[in-house]
């Protein structure tokens, strides 16, 4: 299609060349299907960093601007009355990566003019809140269609209904916008309820029994109108498929699925981990029944765990696997280096490494340049296994002047609705900021402290060419998902793992050096 084609080489470039995966995609995805084929299912699986996000946007953009240009008239679609009834689903493990998504597929689509839009976490204006009542606010549906994060703000007084191309969000968000806002607080207080011990809740019930004056009344949950209708999806991708098909995100993204699949007049079961492992009353396991979902879909991961592929050999047995020659190995571009905790504080030992990679950066712009001029230094991205680590690891940095940037599930800054909180650590399109403080890490954040919470899928800027694993690795995926943040798109890189070079902890240490060394080859 030439608009996708003006786009996708204003993106990269003309002269950009495909890599394996997105040429196995381009092979397959584009072809019609076959006789008797109806819906395409495909898993694409390729290491970090080699392009996967364009390899399943590109037949995807393609297919629903086809189908409206097979009509003379707008597609007709069943009427919903709900505001938003998308075309295309994409779902994703993090408000970060939805919205890093999002913005890309509208710089790919912004010449076949398709409709692409963000559900994050905080669709929440930037500006001043209007003024009015609740009952007039109530149905307003406002898109800010400028935001390169593609995000869009529905307060709920016009129930008019807006066409949508392609909605990028996490399973827990899609669901809150097709069921309708506290759909499952009422479960959630269950279980928090739960979690309270037996012994208090018992010891209550004892003394309401006798006097008759401690029964209280059953909370009483509100759950708002749903704002998106699923009739109209024809094409669900699940990027990060390792992470969303885990047992912290497998239940939200199989109820998705499920809920789309009956909205298109198409019921399927909701699988959950329970019932793909229970056994019948002789003790042998339960044949998987296969599902058939009546829409096309698409899996992306940069790697296959045991329990991926034995979700998918028995419940999508018809499902296409393409993977890269290079899957499960690090880039060829990111170099390994392990070094030592000295015993004294590990935070200073961080710091150390810290200096000593801009100590580099200084001395290559020393040899490079012959006027004067600020050195660029370099971005650090440090990895950590536990969000108090993270908070502490920050702390120290700041008070040694190195002014970070600390990340953690639960942080303020993720609730703004944007990733401005990530702004000179991302990729972006434009060109370098420049202006005084810049290059001084002391004024501007050169360090990015997180746990795994950003270490799936986000495209981070070029100048990201270190990263720490100051933690032990949980596993090889975990680590593949962390080292593979640098090194992206044929970008040089190192990844630097901490560990301990003596004593107790030491053989743990050569076991984690040798399963990285068979990543690398």
């Amino acid at each position: 299609m030439p608009g996708l084609l003006q786009s996708l080489r204003e993106t990269l470039g003309e002269d950009a060349r495909p890599t394996a995966i997105q040429a196995s995609s381009m092979k397959h995805l584009f072809k019609e299907p076959a006789e008797g084929e109806k819906y395409k299912e495909f898993l694409l699986a390729s290491e970090t960093g080699s392009g996967k996000s364009i390899a399943y946007l590109l037949p995807v953009l393609q297919d629903l601007k086809r189908a409206e240009g097979e009509q003379s008239k707008p597609v007709a679609r069943p009427s919903s009355p709900k505001p938003l009834n998308p075309r295309a689903l994409v779902l994703a493990p993090t408000h970060e990566l939805s919205r890093q998504l999002a913005s890309f597929a509208k710089r790919l689509s912004h010449v076949i003019k398709l409709r692409v839009m963000c559900a994050s976490r905080a669709n929440t204006p930037s500006t001043a809140k209007s003024s009015g009542t609740a009952s007039k606010m109530k149905g307003k549906f406002e898109v800010s269609s400028a935001s390169n994060d593609a995000e869009f703000v529905i307060s709920k007084s016009s129930r008019m209904s807006r066409p949508v191309d392609l909605l990028v969000g996490t399973p827990m968000k899609l669901l809150e916008m097709e069921r309708g806002k506290g759909w499952n607080w009422e479960e959630r207080a269950r279980e928090r309820a739960t979690k309270i011990g037996k012994g208090k809740t018992e010891e209550h019930e004892d003394v309401g029994a006798e006097d008759g004056t401690n029964k209280e009344p059953a909370r009483e949950f509100w759950v708002d109108e749903p704002e998106m209708g699923l009739q109209n999806v024809e094409w669900v991708v699940v990027d990060e498929a390792d992470v969303l098909f885990d047992p912290d995100f497998q239940e939200s993204t199989r109820m998705l699925l499920a809920d789309i699949a009956a909205a298109r007049g198409q019921p399927v079961p909701v699988i959950t981990a329970s019932v793909s492992s229970s056994p019948d009353s002789e003790g042998t396991p339960t044949p998987a029944q296969p599902i058939s979902y009546p829409f096309n879909f698409l899996l992306t991961s940069a790697t296959i765990p045991t329990s991926l592929s034995t979700y998918l050999s028995s419940y999508h047995p018809s499902l296409t696997r393409l993977a890269s020659p290079r899957l499960h190995h690090l880039p060829q571009t990111l170099r390994t280096e392990h070094t030592a905790w000295t015993g004294g504080n590990k935070g200073a030992d961080i710091e150390r490494r810290i200096r000593r990679v801009w100590a580099e950066d200084a001395l290559v712009h020393a040899k490079s340049t012959t006027g004067p001029g600020p050195v660029k230094l370099s971005k650090v991205l440090v990895f950590c296994n536990k969000r108090s680590k993270v908070e502490q690891l920050a702390a120290f940095l700041d008070g040694r002047g190195i002014k970070c940037v600390a990340l953690t599930g639960g942080a303020d800054a993720r609730k703004r609705g944007s990733n401005h909180h990530l702004d000179g650590f991302l990729k972006t399109d434009g060109p370098a900021p420049s202006g005084p403080g810049l290059s001084d890490p002391a004024q501007t954040p050169h360090v990015l402290v997180t746990t795994s919470l950003l270490s799936r899928g986000l495209d981070f800027s070029p100048t990201i060419k270190h990263v720490f694993i100051v933690d032990e690795p949980r596993n090889m995926i975990d680590f593949l998902h962390r080292a593979g943040r640098a090194g992206r798109a044929g970008e040089e890189g190192k990844v630097v793992v901490f560990g301990r070079g003596k004593g107790r902890g030491s053989g743990r240490t050569a076991e984690v050096k040798q399963r990285v060394r068979a990543l690398v080859g």
